[in-house]
């Protein structure tokens, strides 16, 4: 088995032994920035130095010790992805508490579930909205004896006998008496930490069954936080100005968060709402995504210029074309020079100014696989996309790509202390001080996945290129085998589907069927878009248009379009449209935004049914549409 780790001029180095609080620590001494985190007040925003976020998070600390909180107690974070999240975060750490944030969108069930699960004895919230919340399930958490709400009035919520409720302030300024009587606590605080102490327990939100408590150490994360980080490019310090909207309930924005906290950058927290708006507020010089944010840029930019007319129109599909040639692995993406630089000047610098990104040098995707047409095209953009790999169970990042060293379509090389290798039938496996300690009061399920020479099994499929760079091919659990004994990689035909405007999202069935089908949720906005210029009556109904015969008929054709290049058995034979898209609200996705597919085919079980039960006639290309 060939071992692969990082290049030898990679630019992360290894840290072990290093706890997140010394993190934090080093960069108020090394980094001081008066404007190192930024939190939306009103119109503008509230600024706070690190040195002042430090000593809040002390607070905090002894807050939760004097309300009688012990060290290697758990606490549940019911939390906004913002300051208030970043401030308790490092005040629980330095506490030596273990803290458990719950995702905001979970149903109560499963809040309750994690909640229970992981004996937490208080937990934050962010808001009164928050509170009435959990005030409906609060009774079903008994263990949680303290509630401290981060913004707002204690009261008006209604909580069961023996839950005290105070305010994130007044919890602060009983740490800072407690700080007044004894100075030297934080100090002996941070002494009792150690770099293998759990810090946070993340339930993975899982494609099936109930989440898993993923146990993760100090070192864990601050041995990624420092290898990951610098791979991203020649980093400043308190110049640097990040943007970060991506919930910190996941370990990849909050590892990415950590970093830039130890690198001493200006932090400002947007959500997804505000985002738009706030990008050209800030103008930021980097910051970390998911492909689902870029696939929507880049669609409603294709549908913009859908929608342009005459030369206008002509230019934009030029220019959307190049950018589609864009090869990030060569110098200058291998593209004429002087068409890139009209380009630029006529399509690509006014998008970079329209969405504020103007003085971007890299953006880090992650969280899940990002099309390969995406990350050329956005780096001609003149927005440079790095892709990277892993899982929380990793703390994340497993590999990365540079800006210096980028392949569409890989997800990159090892990052320093990280192994990688591929086991016989193609799962990716992974050692170093990433991997997590285990999953919490599930000794079974580790042992199903860390096997005895320390290596960690990720459920992924893939293959090194010869050069390197490691490419994910599908999740193990993806795969399905039909009647004929071929096995199926339903992921690249997905993501070649999903490449049209017209196509939001596309999941391909067909275990132990003669063949595949796919159920595929088309973009509303873009169809109707099409439909006006293609002599189909726009202001239909959904349902009507999506029965329109030429509608269905350039569907058919663009699923032939995407069978193009991909194995017989894997190719699309019948097809149906879905009005209503995945989401995490309908429980079709995970949190993290994978697909839930047991859950997809029992909601979409007799559309399934139909399209092999149905008698089709021949289109031509050997592809039908059911309704």
């Amino acid at each position: 088995m060939q071992i692969y780790t990082a290049p030898a001029d990679s630019s992360g180095t290894i840290v072990l032994d290093t706890t997140l609080p010394a993190l934090f620590d080093e960069a108020v001494d090394r980094y001081s920035n008066p404007k190192a985190f930024n939190q939306p007040d009103g119109d503008g925003w509230k600024t706070y130095s690190n040195r002042e976020i430090l000593d809040a998070a002390d607070e905090i600390a002894l807050g939760l010790l004097e309300h009688g909180m012990s060290r290697g107690e758990r606490i549940a974070f019911f939390m906004d992805s913002d300051l208030y999240f970043v401030m308790c975060d490092f005040g629980t750490l330095i506490a030596g508490l273990v803290n458990v944030p719950l995702y905001t969108t979970y149903a109560p069930e499963n809040l309750v579930y994690v909640t229970t699960h992981a004996e937490a004895k208080a937990m934050i919230i962010s808001n009164a909205e928050m509170l009435t919340n959990f005030a409906s399930w609060a009774d079903q958490v008994p263990d949680v004896k303290l509630v401290v709400l981060a913004e707002g009035e204690a009261s008006g919520a209604s909580l069961p006998d023996g839950v005290e409720l105070t305010t994130l302030e007044a919890l602060r300024a009983k740490g800072r008496q407690r700080r007044e009587n004894a100075p030297n606590e934080p100090d002996e605080l941070r002494d009792q930490i150690d770099a293998q102490d759990l810090a946070t327990l993340i339930y993975t939100s899982g494609t099936t069954g109930q989440p898993k408590g993923v146990m993760l150490t100090h070192e864990n994360i601050s041995s990624n936080v420092c290898s990951a980080l610098p791979t991203l490019g020649a980093l400043g310090h308190q110049e640097e100005v990040i943007i970060t909207f991506l919930p910190m309930t996941h370990i990849f924005a909050r590892t990415l968060t950590i970093a830039h906290v130890a690198w001493g950058h200006q932090l400002y927290f947007s959500n997804p709402d505000q985002l738009v708006g706030h990008l050209a507020e800030v103008r930021p010089t980097m910051f970390s995504t998911v492909p689902r944010v870029l696939e929507k840029v880049y669609d409603k930019v294709n549908l913009g210029v859908m929608e342009a007319t005459g030369l206008k129109q002509k230019i934009g599909r030029w220019a959307l074309d190049l950018a589609g040639e864009y090869d990030i692995s060569k110098p200058g993406g291998d593209v004429s020079g002087i068409k890139h630089a009209i380009a630029d000047k006529l399509v690509y610098s006014k998008l970079r100014e329209k969405l504020g990104l103007t003085r971007v040098k890299t953006v880090a995707s992650g969280g899940a696989a990002l099309r390969a047409d995406l990350a050329g095209s956005f780096t001609a953009f003149g927005i440079p996309i790095v892709q990277g790999y892993g899982l929380t169970e990793t703390s994340p990042v497993i590999t990365m790509n540079t800006p210096t060293n980028n392949r569409a379509g890989a997800v990159g090389q090892p990052i320093p202390g990280v192994e990688v290798a591929i086991a016989e039938d193609g799962e990716i496996l992974t050692r170093g001080p990433h991997v997590m300690r285990g999953y919490y009061k599930a000794q079974d399920k580790t042992d199903e996945v860390i096997d005895a020479d320390g290596w960690f099994h990720t459920g992924d499929i893939g293959e090194f290129t010869a050069d390197g760079f490691l490419k994910i091919t599908d999740r193990k659990k993806a795969l399905f085998k039909l009647s004929t004994g071929k096995y199926v990689i339903p992921q690249p035909i997905e993501n070649t589907l999903m490449e049209s405007p017209l196509i939001e999202q596309a999941v391909v069935v067909g275990n132990s069927q003669k063949f595949c089908t796919a159920l595929l949720f088309p973009n509303i906005d873009g169809l109707k878009i099409w439909a006006k210029h293609n002599g189909v009556d726009a202001s239909a109904s959904e349902e009507a248009l999506l029965k329109d015969p030429k509608v269905l008929r350039h569907y058919e054709d663009l699923v032939a379009n995407a069978n193009k290049g991909m194995d017989h058995w894997t190719q699309v034979q019948r097809f149906t449209l879905v009005s209503e898209l995945m989401t995490v609200e309908n429980e079709l996705l995970t949190p993290t935004m994978k697909v839930k597919r047991r859950q997809v085919g029992e909601a979409y079980d007799n559309q399934i049914e139909k399209m092999y039960a149905a008698k089709v006639s021949g289109n031509g290309h050997g592809v039908a549409a059911v309704a």
